[in-house]
C-alpha cells in the first residue's frame, strides 16, 4: 500500500489500516507518527480501535495500544475486531445509550384503545384518549394516560417495578408492574354503603408498587417527587 499506516474515523472510534508487509517494529513508528499528526484533533478522545489490512497476533495489537497511550493523549478504551456484525451490534448498544442519556425515552400516542386493541411499545408511553374495557397497553417504561384507563395496563414489562402507571380516571380491570399484579377487585375501587354503590372519585390517580403490593392513590406533588 501506498502509505503504511491510514487512519479511518467513525462514530465510535478509530479504524486502523496497517501495511501487511513492513517490519512490525517500523510499522509501530509509522502509527506514532500519525497519532502524534492528529492528536490536535483526537485530544484526550476515549475511542475504541480495530485493525485492518495486517494480521496481528494479540501482543502485537496491545503494543500498538500502549504505544498510542503512552505518548499522546487519545485514550484507548477497547480493542474491536472489524467485523460488520459486532460493529451493528456496537452501535445498536451505544445508540441506545445516547438515547437513554438524552432522555429520548418516551412515545406518544394519539387515540382512544377499543376493546381487542393492544398498543405495545418498547419505551414509557404518552396516551392522549382512553383505554376501553377489552383492551390493553403494554410498556416496559411508565404508562400515561390523559384520559380514562378502563382496560388493563401493564408497565415495566420488562420487569421494572419501579414504573408506574397514571390516568385522569383510574377504573382499570387489571394494573400490572413489573410482576406485580393489581385487579379491580384489589382496589377499594367502590365501598358499600347502605347496598349501594358510590361512584370512584374522578381524579387523576397512580399506581405504584409498594411492599409487593400495587396502590392507586391520588396524584400530588410530594407523590412525583417520590416515584
Amino acid at each position: 500500500m501506498s502509505k503504511p499506516v491510514v487512519l479511518k474515523s467513525n462514530k465510535y472510534g478509530i479504524n486502523l489500516i496497517l501495511d501487511d508487509s513492513m517490519d512490525f517494529e517500523e510499522l509501530l513508528k509509522c502509527i506514532l507518527v500519525k497519532f502524534k499528526e492528529a492528536e490536535g484533533f483526537f485530544k484526550d478522545a476515549k475511542m475504541a480501535i480495530s485493525f485492518e489490512g495486517r494480521e496481528m497476533n494479540q501482543e502485537e495489537e496491545f503494543r500498538i495500544v500502549e504505544t498510542i497511550t503512552d505518548n499522546t493523549s487519545v485514550n484507548i478504551i477497547c480493542i474491536l475486531e472489524n467485523d460488520e456484525l459486532k460493529e451493528e451490534l456496537i452501535r445498536q448498544k451505544i445508540e441506545h445509550f445516547e438515547e437513554e442519556e438524552a432522555g429520548k425515552t418516551g412515545e406518544f400516542y394519539k387515540g382512544t384503545l377499543r376493546s381487542g386493541q393492544v398498543l405495545d411499545c418498547e419505551s414509557s408511553i404518552v396516551i392522549l384518549g382512553d383505554i376501553n374495557p377489552g383492551a390493553k397497553v403494554i410498556s416496559k417504561g411508565n404508562i400515561v394516560i390523559l384520559g380514562a384507563l378502563k382496560g388493563n395496563a401493564y408497565a415495566g414489562a420488562n420487569g421494572n417495578e419501579q414504573a408506574f402507571v397514571a390516568a385522569l380516571e383510574m377504573d382499570p380491570i387489571q394494573v400490572k408492574i413489573g410482576d406485580v399484579i393489581g385487579r379491580s377487585a384489589d382496589k377499594v375501587a367502590h365501598t358499600k354503603k347502605r347496598g349501594r354503590k358510590q361512584p370512584v372519585p374522578v381524579e387523576p390517580q397512580v399506581a405504584i408498587v409498594k411492599d409487593g403490593n400495587i396502590y392507586i392513590e391520588p396524584i400530588t406533588k410530594g407523590l412525583l417527587n417520590n416515584i
